[in-house]
């Protein structure tokens, strides 16, 4: 017996039972031996005619991927074009815009719909209703009440203004009076007093006197 077909595995209960393993390894399907014999073929569709269309499947997928390299290859083409000519990204967004908004405009929806609104608003304009305000607005604009209350408006601007003018040039005049009298001059006397008493004669790092310091000054010092 042939110790490579015996059982192994001593708990086995077919412990030295021979397997024949010639008819389990013949019936396990090679795959890509048949293609793809394994997919059943749709109703109707014989192998030739199956055979074709995977022939012509496989052309095609060549032709899409030689497409897309090509447009690859005239994408980055147009890119380098478009920087040799200072074309930006912002710039391109603009003129898509703007051709968009022109293509827009010459659409026919957008003709009809001018149409209408020109329509209707003539409609309106030459509607009884509003030639009978317009009417109205002139002769109120016409009026003499309405003449009156416009200068009436006018006149208050002009005072108002010159009112205001008078008060601040008295204002600015009263100002300069009081710095020029007595009582204001003797005011900043105090306050350059005061100032000479907190501070001393070397507030400033520089040698200062008094306006009220009468000591005389030595002439000849004994050194």
């Amino acid at each position: 017996m042939d110790p490579a077909s015996q059982d192994i595995n001593l708990n086995s209960p077919n412990k030295g039972l021979s397997v024949d393993h010639s008819d389990s390894l013949s019936d396990v399907p090679v795959q890509g031996a048949m293609g793809n014999s394994a997919t059943p073929l749709p109703p109707g569709l014989t192998e030739e005619e199956a055979e074709e269309l995977r022939t012509e499947l496989t052309k095609v997928e060549e032709e899409i991927n030689t497409l897309r390299q090509v447009l690859s290859a005239k994408e980055r083409h147009a890119a380098e074009l478009k920087r040799k000519l200072g074309l930006s990204p912002l710039n391109e967004l603009k003129q898509n815009l703007t051709k968009s908004w022109q293509d827009v405009q010459t659409s026919n929806a957008y003709v009809r719909t001018t149409e209408k609104l020109g329509q209707w608003s003539e409609r309106v304009t030459g509607s009884d209703l509003y030639l009978s305000a317009s009417a109205t607005l002139d002769d109120i604009t016409r009026s003499e009440a309405y003449k009156k209350t416009q200068e009436t408006l006018s006149q208050a601007g002009q005072k108002t203004s010159a009112a205001l003018t008078t008060v601040g040039s008295a204002i600015t005049r009263r100002l300069g009076d009081m710095r020029n009298s007595a009582t204001f001059k003797s005011f900043e006397d105090k306050m350059g007093n005061l100032k000479y008493k907190v501070v001393g004669p070397k507030g400033n790092g520089e040698a200062a006197s008094s306006p009220t310091d009468t000591t005389p000054t030595q002439e000849n010092p004994p050194f």
